[in-house]
């Protein structure tokens, strides 16, 4: 008889993980036999997820808003001491202001940056430490293809995202010397209840018309992709973009006109 304990489940910490993307995310990485500390400004939404999951032994629910450097660092502690240690971290807690640049003030300027940029940063540096006390790990951050390409009414979000998609580099570089490998999502549009509630059919028809595969990303495929880069399989994978979405980054003009000759 082996006196060999087993080898202790690796455990992921989703970002924004009570909703949407970050909900999927962390219901791949409980599918495929990790733990997962969900961390989430959102209490309500956080309790009942929780309950939902109904799996205490492996998920751990805080309430943490990752733009306050001290929320971050109390998770970050509570996340380490519940289960020992932090193997993936996905940066995915996110906000949008969907204003003209004229009309976006300073104050949502900073809101935006603030969880979108400031979050990832906080996180990646609080997490990176206990990554390194057991050999290393995985970040990914959860960029948009709006940092890869400018879209009307997002001078804030989009900028937001484009420099996490650069601090996504920066980590890479550094972090990858001490066996932490750092990559990037950059979703299209995904059906999630803020876009239900931000997407009008106009916008809706607007991203048809310039998606190859004309329609609308499923966070189940977003978690795939973040599942995969933060997986064994990803192992010679760092400082990478990946763009999951139906071919919008690639498409340039004509699309609605192809698509109405083919129906000729």
């Amino acid at each position: 008889m082996s006196n060999t304990l087993p080898a202790p489940l690796p455990v992921a910490v989703v970002t924004g993980g009570a909703r949407g993307i970050g909900l999927a995310v962390a219901q791949w990485f409980l599918a495929h036999g990790h733990r997962v500390a969900l961390w989430d400004i959102d209490g309500e939404t956080l309790r009942k997820t929780e309950a939902a999951l109904a799996d205490p032994e492996r998920v751990l629910a805080l309430r943490c808003d990752v733009s306050q450097p001290e929320q971050v660092a109390l998770a970050t502690e509570q996340t380490a001491a519940t289960f020992g240690r932090i193997d993936a971290l996905v940066n995915n807690a996110g906000v949008a202001v969907f204003k003209p640049v004229g009309q976006t003030t300073f104050e949502d300027w900073q809101h935006v940056l603030g969880t979108n940029l400031n979050g990832p940063f906080l996180c990646t540096q609080a997490c990176a430490p206990v990554m390194r006390k057991t050999g290393g790990g995985a970040v990914v951050n959860i960029a948009s293809i709006s940092g890869l390409r400018a879209s009307t009414l997002r001078v804030a979000y989009g900028t937001s995202k484009a420099a996490l998609i650069h601090l996504t580099k920066q980590h890479a570089t550094e972090l990858g010397t001490v066996g932490i490998r750092v990559n990037a999502i950059a979703p299209g549009p995904v059906e999630t209840e803020m876009a239900k509630l931000v997407h009008s059919v106009a916008i809706r028809s607007d991203y048809h018309d310039v998606i190859p595969l004309e329609r609308y990303g499923t966070t189940e495929e977003i978690a795939n992709a973040v599942g995969f880069l933060c997986s064994a399989n990803a192992s010679y994978i760092n400082g990478q973009v990946l763009a999951v979405d139906g071919g919008f980054d690639a498409a340039g003009v004509g699309l609605p006109t192809l698509r109405k000759n083919a129906e000729r």
